[in-house]
This record gives C-alpha cells, structure tokens and sequence, in this order.
C-alpha cells in the first residue's frame, strides 16, 4: 500500500475518472485532487474531480459526481462514498486502511513523510544574506529560519538543495564599517581625535558605532600593530589601510555571523561573496547577455511618484528594459559615478546561481524588499531565457515583546537586541518553532514569556509536551515488562483492531496526513503548516490522552488487555515518530521529558 493514502485513493480515484470520460485531457486530470475533510463526519477525504471535470466533460458536476460514486464503491478499502454539495465526493475508509498507517510511520521512522514528488529537482534557497555589518539581531531571525526550514521540507520532499548565504560585501556599507572599524582602531591606540572630529573626516559621517567594533580593533592592533595609522594614532591615507581593513572586518563579522546562525541550527551549503562574484566577471558577463538580447538602452527615466528611490536620478544612464518582463518600469544598471547599482550585482549573483546548476531559485527577503520584486522577477526571466524561475517568500517585521511591552533595536546605535540575546533567553528551539508559528508574510509578536509558559496557548510546549507524553508512556510499557517488546519494529506487527474509538481513529487520520502535507507544503513554498499541522497532531493526542481519564477502556497502558495495549502502544510510539519528523524539518530537537 502506498505510504501516502491520499496519493493511493488519489490514483483510484482517476482511474474512475478515465473509465467514466475517457477524452479529458490529462493536462485536466492533473488539477484533480483528493484532500483531508474539514469534518470526520463527512467522511476521511474528498476529492473535488466532478467539479473539476464538468467543463471538458460538457456535463453537470452532480451527475459526474453520481457516477463516480458508484464507481469508488467498488474500490478496495472503500467503506462509504457520497456525493455532496456542488460536485464533491466524500470518502469513508475501511478502519483498518486507516490502522494501515501505524505500520507504514514505524516501518519508515522518521523518514515517514518523504517523497520524490520534487523529482531531484536542484533548488537554491537563498536566506539571511544579512549585511556583515554586525552581529545577527532579530530583525534577521525570522528570515533565517523561514529559509531553513523551507529548505528542509524541500529537501524532504524530494528535492535537491542547496542552502546559499550571499555575502554583500561589496556595497557602500562595507565600506562605512571599514571606517567604523578604523575608528575603533585609532582608539584602541590611543588617539586624542574626539568621535566628532573623525566622523568629520568619514565619507558620509561614522555610521557604525556598536561596541561589537571594540574586539575587531583589538585584533588588529594584535596583528598590525600602529603601522596602518601616522604617528600619534592618527587617521592614514585611506588608500593605505581601507583594503585591509575591509577584508578584516568582513571576515571577523562573517565568522561571528555563522557562529550566530549555528545557534540557531542553521548550516548553509554555500557562502558566496558578492565581491568575488564581481571579481570574476559574472556581473559583466550577466549584463552583456541583456545588451546583447538588445535589453539595455541609454535613457532617462521619468521621476516617480510620491517619494524619490535612492536608484532614481534624473540624468541619462544604462537602463534595463524591466517593463518587457512585468515590472512596471525600466530600471537603472549604472551609478551616476560608473559602479554597478545593487540592481546590476544582484543580477550577476542570480546568474551565478544558474551556472552552478540550479534549476529553481527561491530568495527569502525581509517585507522591506517587497519593492524589489518586480525587477528582480524580471532580471531573471531575462537572463536566463525564462528557463529558471525565480520565487521570493517575503518575512514580514517580528515585534519582541516583553511584559507586554516592545523591546526596541538599533543597529547601527548599536543597541539592539541580538540573535544571540534571544537563543540565551528563550533557547534555540523556542526560537525556530515560534517564528514558524505564522505564515511568513504576517506580522508576528514574539512574546518572550509566552514561549517559555508551560500552557495550552504556546504551541512549542503542547507539541514537546505531546511528544514527552508519548515517549513516558513507552518508557512505562518497557519498565513493566509485561505487554512484550517496545520497539518500533515490534510494534509494526501489532494486531491493531482493538483500535476503533472515534478519538483512536482521529489520531490516525492526522497521522495519514503527514506525507500529503509535506507534499502540499513544498509546493505551497509554506513551511509553517508544519508548525499548524503538529499543534492539530498534539491536540489529537492531547484530546485522546484526556479521554483516558474519563474512560479506563480508552487507556494506554491496561493490564487485563495486552493486545489492546500493544496496539495503544503502536499508536503512541506512531504519533511520536511523526512528532519528531515534523519537529526535524523546523530545526527542531524533540525532549524526552518536561521538566
């Protein structure tokens, strides 16, 4: 039997389809689809392929929907087909294709779940990217583990990827932390320079003034001693240090970045710097496809409405023919002072991607890039034929909170509130699961004492708490000895009929969803209905393990019934297996006990 019921019942279900209207086009059968009720009541999935089919069929959905009733009824594990509303068809399973599931989730382990439904396509998810301009703080956190756990339910679901982190170290900013750093660094040898008096002398003014500037320094003048200063720790010629100490600070804040995200559970694949990309030509490589297509043109743009954009100026530049592409103006390639624009780099990285083999891009951005969509979407299409497509996941602002109240952040004050801040108070995984906890483009609050209360309202405790319930339980069953042996491979081959009760056979219809919805949720690009989907899982638990209380028949454990035990047995140890899949693809370690 297939691991995924909803895929068997899926392909029965077409296979009625094609005896009953055998010239719709499959392009048609391809959009058929079996899903979940919403009520058990109405049986344990429907499939919408009357509706679907009517059109091509020239029929009405009710009358393809009365046909293929008779139809599935004779299919194999079928307890009950209706048809309902205005074309969908309701399916009751047999219970014991429904106790099928145990067997299937402790023969896989915690593999239950994966598919090859992405066929090895090679994916580059793309996330954090954060400027090293500074430490991680948690206006990069949401992103971080939106594109980890994106990656890891791709990956489960059959996909090749790989997990980029695009170091932007060749823009203006790195150059203002360069000076920042420099600054630290006269300090450190005792410049009598007042902070004023050098940030006259900074292009742009000293942006960058956090203390998390101060060890960089040190290392420096461990390294260099006073030989990238004059005399009396004054400032150099810029030409005489700045390359230096750019590729110093880059490196230290990149270190510290990665030891950041480590804490976080993130390990990506592949670091590329935006410096070497430009270094190696991709970039002008990249922009000569466009002129070559016949894509850029010397103009001047109309000013915008409303407020102006920094890449806007009113002179004649190279622009990119964007509008051809969808995005709802051509767009600038050129500085007015010759170097690239953000734009133009960001079309090289992107081509670089390409060339090292990805078939799908998906980049993970803050919702303050939503503007950048557009043109980025088109650049892309443009440069690569429109054979590789580009998909964006906007994170939407997180709002820490602490009693109740804002916790407020400034990066370049250096006051804010860092990853590693947040990992230290609430741990890691406190950290990964509530920030899945809403879809990514919604704005959250992260409330710093309700991920650590123990109570029904903080889904990382109900889904831990569930998983530790199930592994006392076994833990219990083991220590008496009496219900024979606990292990996966034991319990598989359970009898299960003793299993029938209306919260039993719950449980286990959320158990047979797992495989659909790691399926749904890849394509979907939504890691979050993991998160939604193990706190209905733990619910399901939780609402049984109640039950119990009330009804001894109901119990796990029961003496005078081994082989009703043994089949509650199977059914724990089921739900934990699933438990801990879901909680592998977030980033998250499941625990063993509360404490």
């Amino acid at each position: 039997m297939s691991e995924c019921l909803f895929q068997l019942y899926r392909h029965h279900v077409l296979a009625a389809v094609r005896g009953l209207l055998p010239d719709v086009p499959e392009e048609t059968l391809a959009r058929v689809e079996v899903t979940p009720t919403r009520d058990a009541a109405h049986g344990d999935m429907a499939t919408n392929a009357a509706l679907l089919l009517a059109k091509a069929a020239r029929r009405k959905p009710a009358d393809i929907a009365a046909d293929l009733v008779v139809a599935l009824e004779k299919v194999e594990g079928v307890a009950k087909v209706a048809a309902a509303g205005p074309g969908f068809v309701n399916i009751t399973l047999a219970p014991e294709v429904l106790r099928s599931v145990l067997p299937a989730v402790l023969k896989a382990g915690e593999r239950y779940g994966e598919s090859q439904s992405g066929k090895g396509v090679r994916v580059n998810v793309e996330y954090v990217s954060a400027n090293p301009t500074g430490p991680m703080h948690v206006g990069h956190c949401r992103g971080a583990v939106v594109g980890d756990a994106l990656a890891n339910l791709l990956a489960k679901a059959g996909f090749d990827v790989t997990k980029e982190f695009y170091i932007n170290d060749a823009g203006a900013q790195v150059k203002a932390l360069a000076w920042a750093t420099y600054w630290r660094y006269l300090q450190a040898l005792g410049t009598t320079l007042t902070e004023e008096e050098f940030s006259a002398l900074t292009p742009g003014g000293l942006q960058y003034k956090g203390e998390y500037l101060i060890p960089v320094a040190d290392a420096l003048v461990a390294d260099y001693g006073d030989k990238l200063a004059e005399e009396g720790a004054r400032p150099a010629p810029e030409k005489t240090w700045l390359e230096t100490i750019r590729g110093f600070t880059v490196a230290h804040m990149l270190a510290a970045i990665k030891e950041d995200l480590a804490a976080l559970g993130v390990h990506q694949d592949v670091f590329t710097s935006e410096a070497q990309v430009l270094r190696d030509g991709v970039v002008d490589a990249a922009i000569g496809r466009l002129e070559k297509a016949g894509l850029l043109y010397e103009g001047v743009l109309e000013p915008p409405k409303g407020k102006l954009p920094d890449d806007w100026e009113e002179r004649e530049q190279l622009l990119f023919r964007s509008t051809q592409f969808g995005d709802d103006v051509d767009r600038p390639l050129k500085k007015s002072d010759g170097t690239n624009t953000y734009f133009a780099n960001d079309i090289g990285c992107h081509a670089d991607k390409v060339a090292r083999g990805a078939q799908v891009m998906i980049d993970v951005w803050g919702a303050d890039h939503g503007g950048y969509v557009k043109r980025m979407k088109a650049a892309v299409r443009a440069v690569t034929d429109d054979t590789v497509p580009l998909e964006i996941v906007l994170c939407q602002i997180v709002h820490i909170l602490r009693d109740g109240q804002p916790v407020k952040m400034s990066k370049r004050a250096g006051t804010f509130v860092t990853l590693r801040d947040l990992i230290d108070e609430v741990g890691k995984d406190a950290v990964r699961f509530t920030m899945l906890t809403r879809k990514s483009d919604a704005q959250m609050e992260f409330d710093l004492d309700l991920v650590v209360a123990q109570q029904r309202d903080n889904p990382v405790f109900y889904v831990q708490y569930a998983h530790a319930r199930c592994r006392s339980v076994l833990r219990m069953a083991q220590e008496d000895g009496s219900y024979g042996p606990v292990t996966a491979e034991a319990l598989a081959s359970a009898p299960l009929s003793a299993l029938e009760a209306d919260a039993e056979m719950a449980l286990l219809r959320r158990l047979a969803e797992w495989p659909r919805l790691i399926e749904s949720a890849a394509l979907a690009r939504e890691a979050h209905r993991v998160a939604f989907y193990l706190a209905d899982l733990a619910s399901d638990f939780h609402g049984l393990w109640n039950r119990g209380r009330d009804d001894a028949s109901l119990r796990f454990l029961q003496p005078d019934a081994p082989e009703a035990t043994r089949a509650r047995l199977a059914l724990v140890a089921a739900t934990a297996t699933v438990i801990r899949s879901g909680l592998a693809v977030m980033g998250v370690e499941p625990v063993e006990e509360m404490r």
